[in-house]
Protein backbone atom coordinates (compact mmCIF):
# COMPACT_ATOMS: atom_id res chain seq x y z
CA UNK A 1 0.00 0.00 0.00
CA UNK A 2 2.89 2.36 0.75
CA UNK A 3 4.32 1.77 -2.73
CA UNK A 4 0.92 2.45 -4.28
CA UNK A 5 0.55 5.71 -2.40
CA UNK A 6 4.14 6.65 -3.20
CA UNK A 7 3.56 6.44 -6.96
CA UNK A 8 0.38 8.52 -6.80
CA UNK A 9 1.98 11.09 -4.51
CA UNK A 10 4.97 11.38 -6.81
CA UNK A 11 2.62 12.00 -9.73
CA UNK A 12 0.68 14.52 -7.67
CA UNK A 13 3.89 16.42 -6.90
CA UNK A 14 4.72 16.52 -10.60
CA UNK A 15 1.16 17.68 -11.34
CA UNK A 16 1.52 20.55 -8.85
CA UNK A 17 4.70 21.59 -10.69
CA UNK A 18 2.68 21.61 -13.96
CA UNK A 19 4.73 18.73 -15.35
CA UNK A 20 1.64 16.95 -16.57
CA UNK A 21 3.27 14.64 -19.13
CA UNK A 22 5.69 13.28 -16.56
CA UNK A 23 2.91 12.82 -14.00
CA UNK A 24 0.83 10.96 -16.57
CA UNK A 25 3.76 8.68 -17.43
CA UNK A 26 4.25 7.78 -13.75
CA UNK A 27 0.54 7.07 -13.32
CA UNK A 28 0.29 5.05 -16.55
CA UNK A 29 3.13 2.79 -15.41
CA UNK A 30 1.55 2.47 -11.98
CA UNK A 31 -1.88 1.61 -13.42
CA UNK A 32 -0.40 -1.01 -15.72
CA UNK A 33 0.60 -2.89 -12.57
CA UNK A 34 -2.30 -1.79 -10.34
CA UNK A 35 -5.43 -1.32 -12.47
CA UNK A 36 -7.68 -1.29 -9.39
CA UNK A 37 -6.24 1.92 -7.94
CA UNK A 38 -9.22 4.29 -8.15
CA UNK A 39 -7.26 7.31 -6.96
CA UNK A 40 -4.65 6.81 -9.70
CA UNK A 41 -7.38 6.70 -12.36
CA UNK A 42 -8.74 10.02 -11.11
CA UNK A 43 -5.29 11.60 -11.04
CA UNK A 44 -4.40 10.46 -14.53
CA UNK A 45 -7.77 11.76 -15.72
CA UNK A 46 -6.84 15.24 -14.49
CA UNK A 47 -3.51 14.94 -16.32
CA UNK A 48 -5.43 14.15 -19.50
CA UNK A 49 -7.58 17.24 -18.99
CA UNK A 50 -4.55 19.44 -18.50
CA UNK A 51 -3.06 18.14 -21.75
CA UNK A 52 -6.31 18.70 -23.70
CA UNK A 53 -7.30 15.04 -24.01
CA UNK A 54 -10.89 14.95 -22.70
CA UNK A 55 -11.77 11.60 -24.28
CA UNK A 56 -8.95 9.89 -22.36
CA UNK A 57 -9.99 11.74 -19.21
CA UNK A 58 -13.55 10.45 -19.66
CA UNK A 59 -12.21 6.91 -20.02
CA UNK A 60 -10.19 7.34 -16.79
CA UNK A 61 -13.30 8.61 -14.97
CA UNK A 62 -15.32 5.64 -16.20
CA UNK A 63 -12.61 3.25 -14.98
CA UNK A 64 -12.69 4.88 -11.55
CA UNK A 65 -16.50 4.68 -11.46
CA UNK A 66 -16.38 0.95 -12.25
CA UNK A 67 -14.44 0.56 -9.02
CA UNK A 68 -16.65 2.98 -7.03
CA UNK A 69 -19.89 4.01 -8.81
CA UNK A 70 -20.69 6.78 -6.33
CA UNK A 71 -17.22 8.27 -5.91
CA UNK A 72 -17.66 12.05 -5.76
CA UNK A 73 -14.31 12.93 -7.31
CA UNK A 74 -14.69 10.41 -10.13
CA UNK A 75 -18.11 11.88 -10.94
CA UNK A 76 -16.64 15.39 -10.96
CA UNK A 77 -13.86 14.23 -13.27
CA UNK A 78 -16.43 12.69 -15.60
CA UNK A 79 -18.46 15.90 -15.65
CA UNK A 80 -15.38 18.01 -16.35
CA UNK A 81 -14.40 15.69 -19.19
CA UNK A 82 -17.87 15.90 -20.74
CA UNK A 83 -17.78 19.71 -20.73
CA UNK A 84 -14.64 19.58 -22.90
CA UNK A 85 -16.19 17.30 -25.55
CA UNK A 86 -18.11 19.48 -28.05
CA UNK A 87 -20.93 17.07 -28.95
CA UNK A 88 -21.70 16.32 -25.27
CA UNK A 89 -20.63 19.33 -23.20
CA UNK A 90 -22.77 20.73 -20.37
CA UNK A 91 -25.93 18.97 -21.56
CA UNK A 92 -24.33 15.59 -20.74
CA UNK A 93 -22.50 16.90 -17.66
CA UNK A 94 -25.63 18.15 -15.86
CA UNK A 95 -27.05 14.73 -14.84
CA UNK A 96 -23.57 13.56 -13.79
CA UNK A 97 -23.22 16.59 -11.54
CA UNK A 98 -26.61 15.87 -9.98
CA UNK A 99 -25.28 12.40 -9.14
CA UNK A 100 -22.17 13.99 -7.63
CA UNK A 101 -24.29 16.23 -5.38
CA UNK A 102 -26.30 13.20 -4.26
CA UNK A 103 -23.07 11.29 -3.60
CA UNK A 104 -21.68 14.06 -1.37
CA UNK A 105 -24.36 16.61 -0.44
CA UNK A 106 -21.94 18.52 1.80
CA UNK A 107 -19.20 19.32 -0.72
CA UNK A 108 -19.25 22.88 -2.07
CA UNK A 109 -17.62 22.05 -5.41
CA UNK A 110 -20.46 19.82 -6.59
CA UNK A 111 -23.05 22.53 -5.96
CA UNK A 112 -20.91 25.20 -7.64
CA UNK A 113 -20.30 23.19 -10.79
CA UNK A 114 -23.94 22.06 -10.91
CA UNK A 115 -25.04 25.71 -10.59
CA UNK A 116 -22.86 26.50 -13.60
CA UNK A 117 -24.38 23.65 -15.60
CA UNK A 118 -27.97 24.46 -14.62
CA UNK A 119 -27.45 28.15 -15.43
CA UNK A 120 -26.20 27.33 -18.92
CA UNK A 121 -28.75 24.65 -19.68
CA UNK A 122 -31.70 26.63 -18.31
CA UNK A 123 -30.92 29.42 -20.75
CA UNK A 124 -30.39 26.93 -23.60
CA UNK A 125 -33.71 25.20 -22.93
CA UNK A 126 -35.56 28.52 -22.76
CA UNK A 127 -34.02 29.70 -26.03
CA UNK A 128 -34.85 26.43 -27.78
CA UNK A 129 -38.44 26.55 -26.53
CA UNK A 130 -38.99 30.19 -27.52
CA UNK A 131 -37.75 30.45 -31.08
CA UNK A 132 -34.13 31.35 -30.28
CA UNK A 133 -35.24 34.28 -28.14
CA UNK A 134 -33.20 35.09 -25.04
CA UNK A 135 -35.34 35.40 -21.88
CA UNK A 136 -36.48 39.01 -21.32
CA UNK A 137 -35.27 40.77 -18.15
CA UNK A 138 -38.48 40.20 -16.20
CA UNK A 139 -38.24 36.41 -16.74
CA UNK A 140 -34.53 35.94 -16.00
CA UNK A 141 -35.00 35.48 -12.28
CA UNK A 142 -37.60 32.74 -12.81
CA UNK A 143 -35.56 30.94 -15.49
CA UNK A 144 -32.43 30.95 -13.33
CA UNK A 145 -34.09 30.27 -9.98
CA UNK A 146 -32.62 26.78 -9.53
CA UNK A 147 -29.14 27.93 -10.56
CA UNK A 148 -29.39 30.81 -8.08
CA UNK A 149 -30.36 28.46 -5.25
CA UNK A 150 -27.53 26.05 -6.08
CA UNK A 151 -25.01 28.89 -6.18
CA UNK A 152 -26.27 30.13 -2.80
CA UNK A 153 -25.80 26.64 -1.34
CA UNK A 154 -22.29 26.46 -2.78
CA UNK A 155 -21.48 29.78 -1.11
CA UNK A 156 -22.86 28.51 2.18
CA UNK A 157 -20.73 25.37 2.05
CA UNK A 158 -17.61 27.06 0.68
CA UNK A 159 -17.65 30.70 1.83
CA UNK A 160 -13.88 31.08 1.39
CA UNK A 161 -13.67 29.47 -2.04
CA UNK A 162 -13.05 31.70 -5.06
CA UNK A 163 -14.79 29.30 -7.45
CA UNK A 164 -18.11 29.45 -5.58
CA UNK A 165 -18.08 33.24 -5.78
CA UNK A 166 -17.18 33.15 -9.49
CA UNK A 167 -20.12 30.89 -10.31
CA UNK A 168 -22.49 32.90 -8.12
CA UNK A 169 -21.33 36.04 -9.92
CA UNK A 170 -21.92 34.38 -13.31
CA UNK A 171 -25.48 33.40 -12.34
CA UNK A 172 -26.19 36.86 -10.89
CA UNK A 173 -24.91 38.49 -14.08
CA UNK A 174 -27.14 36.35 -16.30
CA UNK A 175 -30.07 37.09 -13.97
CA UNK A 176 -29.30 40.83 -14.32
CA UNK A 177 -28.89 41.15 -10.56
CA UNK A 178 -26.20 43.84 -10.75
CA UNK A 179 -26.32 44.61 -7.01
CA UNK A 180 -25.52 41.01 -6.06
CA UNK A 181 -22.90 40.73 -8.80
CA UNK A 182 -21.16 43.83 -7.45
CA UNK A 183 -21.23 42.45 -3.90
CA UNK A 184 -19.72 39.18 -5.14
CA UNK A 185 -16.95 41.07 -6.94
CA UNK A 186 -16.03 42.78 -3.68
CA UNK A 187 -16.10 39.42 -1.89
CA UNK A 188 -13.81 37.89 -4.53
CA UNK A 189 -11.35 40.77 -4.19
CA UNK A 190 -11.31 40.35 -0.42
CA UNK A 191 -10.28 36.72 -0.93
CA UNK A 192 -7.90 37.47 -3.82
CA UNK A 193 -6.99 41.15 -4.37
CA UNK A 194 -5.35 40.26 -7.71
CA UNK A 195 -8.28 38.31 -9.18
CA UNK A 196 -8.08 39.38 -12.81
CA UNK A 197 -11.75 39.32 -13.85
CA UNK A 198 -13.19 40.84 -10.67
CA UNK A 199 -10.53 43.54 -10.66
CA UNK A 200 -11.21 44.30 -14.33
CA UNK A 201 -14.96 44.57 -13.73
CA UNK A 202 -14.60 46.88 -10.74
CA UNK A 203 -11.98 49.00 -12.48
CA UNK A 204 -14.19 49.34 -15.55
CA UNK A 205 -17.15 50.27 -13.38
CA UNK A 206 -15.15 53.02 -11.65
CA UNK A 207 -13.59 54.26 -14.89
CA UNK A 208 -16.92 54.44 -16.74
CA UNK A 209 -18.85 56.10 -13.93
CA UNK A 210 -20.56 59.39 -14.89
CA UNK A 211 -18.25 62.37 -14.68
CA UNK A 212 -14.98 60.42 -14.74
CA UNK A 213 -12.54 62.13 -17.09
CA UNK A 214 -10.15 60.33 -19.42
CA UNK A 215 -7.09 61.10 -17.27
CA UNK A 216 -8.73 59.69 -14.13
CA UNK A 217 -9.94 56.62 -16.05
CA UNK A 218 -6.41 56.01 -17.33
CA UNK A 219 -5.04 56.19 -13.78
CA UNK A 220 -7.67 53.70 -12.59
CA UNK A 221 -6.82 51.21 -15.34
CA UNK A 222 -3.09 51.62 -14.71
CA UNK A 223 -3.65 50.90 -11.01
CA UNK A 224 -5.67 47.79 -11.87
CA UNK A 225 -3.02 46.57 -14.31
CA UNK A 226 -0.35 46.95 -11.66
CA UNK A 227 -2.22 44.31 -9.63
CA UNK A 228 -3.26 42.12 -12.59
CA UNK A 229 -0.77 42.77 -15.42
CA UNK A 230 -2.15 39.98 -17.63
CA UNK A 231 -5.66 41.42 -17.92
CA UNK A 232 -6.39 42.03 -21.61
CA UNK A 233 -9.68 43.71 -20.67
CA UNK A 234 -7.97 46.34 -18.52
CA UNK A 235 -5.27 46.86 -21.13
CA UNK A 236 -7.99 47.65 -23.66
CA UNK A 237 -9.57 50.04 -21.16
CA UNK A 238 -6.23 51.74 -20.56
CA UNK A 239 -5.67 52.08 -24.31
CA UNK A 240 -9.11 53.65 -24.74
CA UNK A 241 -8.64 56.08 -21.85
CA UNK A 242 -5.13 56.99 -23.03
CA UNK A 243 -6.40 57.63 -26.53
CA UNK A 244 -9.16 59.85 -25.15
CA UNK A 245 -6.48 61.84 -23.33
CA UNK A 246 -4.43 62.09 -26.51
CA UNK A 247 -7.41 63.37 -28.50
CA UNK A 248 -7.44 66.38 -26.18
CA UNK A 249 -4.18 67.75 -27.60
CA UNK A 250 -6.00 68.56 -30.84
CA UNK A 251 -8.31 70.91 -28.96
CA UNK A 252 -5.23 72.70 -27.60
CA UNK A 253 -3.86 73.01 -31.12
CA UNK A 254 -7.19 74.32 -32.39
CA UNK A 255 -7.28 76.84 -29.53
CA UNK A 256 -3.85 78.07 -30.63
CA UNK A 257 -5.11 78.44 -34.22
CA UNK A 258 -8.06 80.42 -32.92
CA UNK A 259 -5.80 82.68 -30.83
CA UNK A 260 -3.55 83.29 -33.84
CA UNK A 261 -6.55 84.25 -35.98
CA UNK A 262 -7.98 86.47 -33.26
CA UNK A 263 -4.65 88.19 -32.72
CA UNK A 264 -4.49 89.18 -36.38
CA UNK A 265 -8.17 90.15 -36.70
CA UNK A 266 -8.33 87.80 -39.69
CA UNK A 267 -12.02 88.33 -40.23
CA UNK A 268 -13.74 91.68 -40.28
CA UNK A 269 -16.39 92.30 -37.60
CA UNK A 270 -19.01 94.97 -38.14
CA UNK A 271 -18.31 97.99 -36.00
CA UNK A 272 -14.73 96.97 -35.18
CA UNK A 273 -11.60 98.29 -36.86
CA UNK A 274 -9.10 95.58 -37.81
CA UNK A 275 -5.50 95.84 -36.61
CA UNK A 276 -2.94 97.25 -38.98
CA UNK A 277 -0.55 94.77 -40.60
CA UNK A 278 2.15 93.67 -40.17
CA UNK A 279 1.79 93.08 -36.44
CA UNK A 280 4.54 94.47 -34.19
CA UNK A 281 7.32 92.04 -33.18
CA UNK A 282 6.38 92.35 -29.50
CA UNK A 283 2.82 91.17 -30.19
CA UNK A 284 4.07 88.23 -32.23
CA UNK A 285 6.48 87.19 -29.45
CA UNK A 286 3.75 87.60 -26.83
CA UNK A 287 1.69 85.03 -28.78
CA UNK A 288 4.50 82.51 -28.21
CA UNK A 289 4.30 83.12 -24.45
CA UNK A 290 0.53 82.50 -24.45
CA UNK A 291 0.85 79.34 -26.59
CA UNK A 292 3.60 77.97 -24.37
CA UNK A 293 1.40 78.50 -21.30
CA UNK A 294 -1.50 76.74 -23.02
CA UNK A 295 0.60 73.64 -23.76
CA UNK A 296 2.31 73.55 -20.35
CA UNK A 297 -0.95 73.74 -18.44
CA UNK A 298 -3.13 71.80 -20.88
CA UNK A 299 -0.78 68.96 -21.81
CA UNK A 300 2.60 68.79 -20.09
CA UNK A 301 1.45 69.17 -16.47
CA UNK A 302 -1.55 66.94 -17.08
CA UNK A 303 0.71 64.26 -18.55
CA UNK A 304 3.35 64.47 -15.79
CA UNK A 305 0.71 64.05 -13.05
CA UNK A 306 -0.35 60.69 -14.46
CA UNK A 307 0.85 57.36 -13.10
CA UNK A 308 4.00 55.90 -14.62
CA UNK A 309 1.88 53.17 -16.23
CA UNK A 310 -0.18 55.77 -18.10
CA UNK A 311 2.92 57.59 -19.31
CA UNK A 312 4.49 54.36 -20.55
CA UNK A 313 1.24 53.29 -22.21
CA UNK A 314 0.95 56.63 -24.02
CA UNK A 315 4.32 56.08 -25.69
CA UNK A 316 3.46 52.44 -26.39
CA UNK A 317 0.09 53.37 -27.89
CA UNK A 318 1.71 55.85 -30.27
CA UNK A 319 4.08 53.13 -31.48
CA UNK A 320 1.40 50.44 -31.74
CA UNK A 321 -1.59 52.23 -33.27
CA UNK A 322 -2.11 54.34 -36.36
CA UNK A 323 -4.81 56.69 -35.06
CA UNK A 324 -2.79 58.02 -32.10
CA UNK A 325 -0.04 58.93 -34.56
CA UNK A 326 -2.69 60.55 -36.75
CA UNK A 327 -3.91 62.62 -33.80
CA UNK A 328 -0.40 63.87 -33.09
CA UNK A 329 0.15 64.65 -36.76
CA UNK A 330 -3.09 66.66 -36.88
CA UNK A 331 -2.15 68.59 -33.76
CA UNK A 332 1.31 69.30 -35.22
CA UNK A 333 -0.21 70.48 -38.51
CA UNK A 334 -2.65 72.78 -36.72
CA UNK A 335 0.19 74.22 -34.60
CA UNK A 336 2.32 74.76 -37.69
CA UNK A 337 -0.51 76.72 -39.30
CA UNK A 338 -1.00 78.73 -36.09
CA UNK A 339 2.70 79.62 -35.85
CA UNK A 340 2.85 80.62 -39.51
CA UNK A 341 -0.17 82.86 -39.02
CA UNK A 342 1.16 84.48 -35.83
CA UNK A 343 4.90 84.77 -36.49
CA UNK A 344 5.25 85.85 -40.11
CA UNK A 345 4.88 89.64 -40.55
CA UNK A 346 2.00 89.41 -43.01
CA UNK A 347 0.94 92.50 -44.89
CA UNK A 348 -2.26 90.98 -46.33
CA UNK A 349 -4.85 88.75 -44.68
CA UNK A 350 -5.75 86.43 -47.54
CA UNK A 351 -2.94 83.87 -47.09
CA UNK A 352 -3.24 83.81 -43.26
CA UNK A 353 -6.98 83.18 -43.72
CA UNK A 354 -6.19 80.18 -45.94
CA UNK A 355 -3.75 78.89 -43.30
CA UNK A 356 -6.39 79.44 -40.63
CA UNK A 357 -8.93 77.23 -42.38
CA UNK A 358 -6.27 74.71 -43.39
CA UNK A 359 -5.31 74.28 -39.75
CA UNK A 360 -8.84 74.37 -38.36
CA UNK A 361 -11.18 72.57 -40.74
CA UNK A 362 -9.50 69.14 -41.33
CA UNK A 363 -8.64 68.65 -37.67
CA UNK A 364 -12.01 69.82 -36.38
CA UNK A 365 -13.86 67.59 -38.86
CA UNK A 366 -11.85 64.49 -37.89
CA UNK A 367 -12.66 64.92 -34.20
CA UNK A 368 -16.27 63.94 -34.86
CA UNK A 369 -15.39 60.73 -36.70
CA UNK A 370 -12.70 59.04 -34.62
CA UNK A 371 -14.38 58.48 -31.27
CA UNK A 372 -14.39 54.70 -31.85
CA UNK A 373 -10.77 54.47 -32.97
CA UNK A 374 -9.72 53.07 -29.60
CA UNK A 375 -10.07 49.37 -30.34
Amino acid sequence: MTELNSAVEQAQALFDLERYEQARAVLAQHLAENPDDRRAWIEIGHCHLKTEQPEQALHAADEALKLAPEDFFALILRAKSLTRIPDRAWRAAEPVLREAVRADPHHWYGYAMLADAVCRMSLVRYIQANGNQFPPPHERDHVLREATDLAAEALRLGPEEIYTHEIAHQVATFALNTTLADQLDHAILRLDPTHTEALARQTQKAAEAPGVKAARAADLYATGLAAAPDSAKMQRGLDQATYRMLRGVRWLALLCVGLAGSGMDLFAVEGKVQRDLPLPLGQRLWYLVVVTAVWIVGALLRYRRRRAGVQLNLRSLIRRRRWPRTVLAQAAWAMLCALLIAQIPWEERMLPQILFWAGLAPTFATIWFDRKKTQ
